[in-house]
C-alpha cells in the first residue's frame, strides 16, 4: 500500500478512537480550527512530505556516492546485510534520536522557532494537530536526516515501515486519548506527555519534551516533565494570538517574519 492509503487508514481508526474514547470530554470534535488542519494534513502528509521522502533518498545515495572515496562513510553501510526487522529498529532509534535534536532547536534557535510556532498555535489538541507544522520543518527534519541514512543503509522497506510506525506514533501522540502506558511511559512518547509539550505556561521550563516516538531521551537529558495526577491548564504560546487562523495565512506569515528577523 502507498504512504496516502496508510495515512488516510491511520485517520480514521484515530478519528473513530477519539470519538468512542474521548479524554478531553469537553473538546468539540468539530473544533473551529478542524478545517484548516484537515488542509495541513493534505499539504503535508499527502503531497511536501511524499516528495521530500523522495528527495532524501536520492539525497542520501548522491552524498554516499561523493563521501565513500573520500573515506568519510563506511564502503559498506552499517546495516547491509541485515534483517529487515534490525534495520527497522536500528533506523527507527537513530531517526528518532536526530528528530529529538532538531526538535530541541526548533524550540531554542529564534530563526526556527518561528516556524515552529505553527504547531504551537493550536488551542486544542486531537491527532490531526500532528500535521499542523510549516513545511520548512521537513525540509529541516530531513537535513538532518540524509546522514544517518547513508552510514546505515537501510533499505527502502525499512525506512518505509519507520515512516508508517512514525506517524502512527505522532498521530497517538497528539490525540484526544487517556493513555499514559504506565512505566513503559519512561520509554515511549504517550498523548499525557506530550501534552505537557504544548503547555502555554513555563511550569517546568518552557522548553519540554521533545521525544517524537521516544520520551527516553527527555529523561536522559534531563528535559522531562510530566505531573501525572494532572494536565495543563491551557495550550499553545505565549503571543500566539499573532498567528493567522487560516491555512493560506499561516503558509505566508511564518516566512515573512523569518526574513524580517534575518535582515535585522
Amino acid at each position: 500500500m502507498s504512504y496516502a492509503t496508510w495515512l488516510a487508514g491511520i485517520s480514521v481508526v484515530f478519528a473513530a478512537l477519539e470519538r468512542l474514547f474521548p479524554w478531553r470530554r469537553e473538546q468539540p470534535f468539530l473544533r473551529r480550527e478542524l478545517l484548516g488542519d484537515v488542509g495541513w494534513l493534505v499539504v503535508n502528509g499527502h503531497l511536501f512530505n511524499v516528495a521530500t521522502a523522495g528527495l532524501t533518498a536520492w539525497t542520501a545515495v548522491q552524498a554516499g556516492e561523493l563521501l565513500r572515496p573520500l573515506g568519510l562513510v563506511p564502503a559498506v553501510p552499517l546495516l547491509a546485510g541485515t534483517s529487515l526487522a534490525v534495520q527497522f529498529v536500528v533506523l527507527l532509534v537513530v531517526s528518532d534520536f536526530v528528530q529529538w535534536c532538531v526538535h530541541n532547536l526548533l524550540h531554542r534557535v529564534p530563526w526556527l522557532w518561528t516556524f515552529h510556532k505553527l504547531h504551537h498555535s493550536a488551542e486544542a489538541l486531537d491527532f490531526i494537530v500532528n500535521f499542523r507544522f510549516h513545511w520548512m520543518e521537513i525540509l529541516v527534519y530531513r537535513v538532518g536526516l540524509w546522514l544517518p541514512l547513508v552510514w546505515l543503509g537501510a533499505s527502502g522497506g525499512a525506512a518505509f515501515a519507520v515512516a508508517i510506525f512514525g506517524t502512527v506514533w505522532g498521530d497517538f501522540n497528539h490525540s484526544n486519548l487517556n493513555v499514559g502506558l504506565g512505566p513503559l511511559g519512561r520509554v515511549f512518547n504517550n498523548p499525557r506527555m506530550h501534552l505537557w509539550h504544548h503547555d502555554i505556561s513555563d511550569e517546568g521550563g518552557t522548553a519540554k519534551n521533545f521525544g517524537i516516538v521516544f520520551s527516553l531521551w527527555d529523561f536522559v537529558f534531563g528535559t522531562a516533565f510530566w505531573p501525572r495526577d494532572r494536565s495543563p491548564e491551557r495550550l499553545g504560546y505565549p503571543g500566539m494570538e499573532e498567528m493567522p487562523r487560516r491555512l493560506p495565512g499561516q503558509l505566508v506569515w511564518p516566512l515573512g517574519r523569518a526574513l524580517a528577523a534575518r535582515q535585522r
